[in-house]
């Protein structure tokens, strides 16, 4: 093999491999920064990130765990008041529903809010 085609090959493999890669790094990131919004109860930090990033709560609430738990949950384990009431606001009533056992074990103020968007 000519040296030139060797390098071409190479710096091909080498590219798509970071392709591959950059989804995951990205993802991680991303639940990363959203986990450290809502502990920090940082509703205004949270959706500037979530329009940033063109993210909407209903879409990434199956796929994100904050400590095994989901953002819901967390928030109202880290009476996070703010950005529970947002989720709540954002999620549907099916959802909030069955985790409203949940809420309720970790904050009375998020589960009074979850019953009302519930009935």
């Amino acid at each position: 093999m000519n040296k030139a085609v060797l390098i071409a090959v190479l710096v091909t493999v080498i590219v798509s491999s970071a392709t591959l890669m950059t989804p995951v790094v990205k993802a991680a990131n991303i639940s990363q920064s959203i986990c450290e919004y809502v502990a920090v109860d940082d509703k205004k930090r949270l959706r500037s990130f979530l329009k940033t990033n063109r993210l909407k709560i209903r879409k990434l609430f199956k796929g994100i765990a904050c400590n095994n738990q989901n953002i819901l949950i967390f928030a109202a384990s880290s009476n996070s008041e703010n950005v529970g009431k947002m989720i709540i606001g954002k999620l549907s009533k099916k959802i909030i529903s069955k985790n409203l056992d949940e809420i309720t074990k970790h904050s009375a103020t998020l589960a009074e809010i979850a019953k009302k968007r519930i009935e």
